[in-house]
């Protein structure tokens, strides 16, 4: 099944660490960028990290199936094979 692209668009405080997370650490390759913000594609969908420093973190949860899930959040669906990798590849 082929689902279309999204785009996410989320706060961070510092581009640089999150260069190092999305790109680094996740693999993302970096797309476009400006001084204040910078776009990753995670798997053929753009998020995109905006610099909002005084952006307040959120610490709301909700109850899913008996488990408190954070919000906001976004998941990604990979297939097992990919799945598997990134666990390899986060694990060293």
């Amino acid at each position: 099944m082929t689902l279309p692209p999204f785009h996410l668009a989320f706060p961070v405080d510092d581009l640089a660490a999150a260069r190092r997370f999305y790109g680094g650490l996740l693999g993302c390759p970096e797309g476009r960028s400006a001084d204040h913000w910078v776009d990753f594609d995670l798997h053929g969908h753009q998020i995109v990290a905006h610099l909002a420093p005084d952006a307040a973190p959120r610490r709301a949860t909700n109850p899913v199936d008996g488990d408190e899930v954070p919000v906001p959040h976004f998941v990604l669906v990979l297939a097992m094979d990919e799945w598997k990798a990134l666990a390899e590849r986060l694990r060293n």
